[in-house]
């Protein structure tokens, strides 16, 4: 069971046949996802569209978007990515680092402190470096916000450092419910600008779920989409 790229042009031939039989079409609107089941067969399809598309509800089909500003946050312990990419251009990133991580545990500061709590100096030093390593995350941010009109936030963060970064000295350029987020719904291993551009690129595509139950039916529709990769949807960053 894979996410497999497909043209968005064999999406609207789908979704076009799918219309002259009886479906349930829903849209999730913050995934980026639509769901469509058909009751007779039992069968389910999901498809993801790039972020460079919208999907019209008015018609049930996916459509180029004119121009769009788009950033990408990605925030592991002790390291960090932003980017700012212009209608799909890459204009400006950064990669942040902080000595965060006690080395014999190999855990996080901010893990640490829940138990052991700051005392020793290398705690301090740690604590203060992850602080600033946040608030040098939403300065660049704020560079961004500051000078463009921003459409799409793409952001990938664990669950544990999310209070440190939206609660930060340095306030963050938008709210955690800010309707422009798009959780990146692939597994980001460590927040460096080759993963990033990675990340970008496979969020700028447009998949489909394609299991042993539907596969004959989409391979027509896949021959010339046969990309596969991005399969895992990591679930540990959700909040």
């Amino acid at each position: 069971m894979d996410w497999i790229n497909i043209s968005e042009e064999s999406v609207n031939k789908l979704l076009f046949l799918w219309a002259k039989s009886p479906i349930n079409l829903a849209y999730d609107a913050d995934k980026k996802i639509i769901l469509v089941n058909q009751p007779n067969q039992a069968k389910e399809y999901r498809i993801r569209h790039s972020i460079q598309s919208y999907f019209s509800e008015s018609d049930n089909s996916l459509q180029k978007l004119d121009f769009q500003n788009q950033v990408i946050v990605s925030i592991k312990s002790g390291m960090a990515v932003t980017a700012l990419y212009e209608n799909g251009h890459l204009a400006d990133h950064k990669v942040f680092r902080a000595y965060m991580v006690r080395k014999k545990q190999g855990k996080s500061q901010i893990k640490h402190l829940k138990t052991k709590g700051k005392s020793r100096a290398g705690s301090r030093v740690r604590l203060q470096e992850t602080l600033e390593f946040f608030e040098n995350i939403n300065e660049r941010l704020e560079s961004y916000f500051v000078e463009k009109r921003i459409d799409l936030i793409a952001f990938s963060c664990s669950s544990t450092l999310l209070p440190y970064f939206f609660n930060s000295k340095k306030a963050t350029p938008f709210e955690k419910s800010d309707v422009r987020i798009f959780k990146i719904p692939v597994h980001v291993p460590s927040a460096t600008f080759e993963n990033m551009e990675k990340t970008y690129r496979s969020i700028s595509q447009t998949k489909i779920w394609v299991d042993e139950g539907n596969r004959e039916f989409l391979q027509a529709y896949l021959s010339q989409n046969q990309t596969e990769g991005d399969s895992r949807q990591d679930n540990d960053d959700d909040w």
